[in-house]
């Protein structure tokens, strides 16, 4: 895809959703550039006149004119457009419809009761016991789902990695980080742990997570 041009992608260097984009462009290999947003400058113009949510991931794709947010929307764009080999997507029936529905349950379910959990546990000034206990339970609720899913196969749709699981990854690390004694209380959720493991074995979601790794180690 040598003749394509580089794809723009606005994104933050700690924040999950933008390279959940990453991950999907390296996977199909294709040419990229990043803008690294701060916190105040997404709410802002110019910025707020390509994306006036004034949250990252947005692209714009000069090989088709597209400006596109939203990340769930991007990664759907990206192998609509450019996976023409199903590398990470599908064809075929139920399994083009599978990977929508795992791409609906991340972007409704895990991202915003792990974002939840997240904003409660860290951030909030007042720290509130019963919604920090919530948001974990709804975590680990989303981690046993997955498990549930994962009974017998090694991905969640038609026996290879595509864009419905890798779209989970981000946030899952999030997860790691973020609940007391993970292991721990993750323990029985062995096809869950197998299959992230496996994930993350993938050259193109290693080197992506080490990228990230090294830019925040120099934050």
């Amino acid at each position: 895809m040598s003749e394509l041009k580089p794809i723009v992608l606005y994104q933050h260097a700690s924040g999950p959703n933008p390279w959940k984009v990453v991950m999907i462009l390296e996977e199909l290999g294709l040419p990229y550039e990043e803008i690294f947003m701060d916190q105040s400058s997404v709410k802002q113009s110019p910025y707020t006149s390509l994306n006036p949510n004034g949250r990252v991931p947005t692209i714009q794709d000069p090989n088709t004119g597209i400006t596109l947010w939203e990340s769930g929307a991007i990664v759907e764009y990206l192998v609509d457009t450019y996976d023409k080999e199903k590398k990470l997507s599908f064809d075929a029936f139920p399994e083009k419809y599978h990977a929508k529905q795992f791409l609906a349950f991340q972007i409704s379910g895990q991202g915003p009761y792990y974002g939840q959990y997240a904003f409660f546990k860290f951030y909030h000034p007042e720290k509130i016991e019963s919604a920090i206990q919530r948001y974990e339970e709804q975590t680990l609720r989303v981690i046993s789902v997955l498990d549930k899913c994962l009974e017998g196969k090694d991905y969640l749709v038609g026996g290879k990695c595509s864009y419905a699981d890798i779209s989970f990854i981000s946030w899952e690390l999030g997860a790691q980080g973020m609940i007391t004694e993970f292991g721990e209380k993750t323990k029985q959720f062995t096809n869950y742990s197998a299959w992230l493991h496996r994930l993350l074995a993938r050259p193109a979601i290693a080197r992506t997570l080490e990228r990230k790794a090294a830019m925040n180690a120099h934050k």
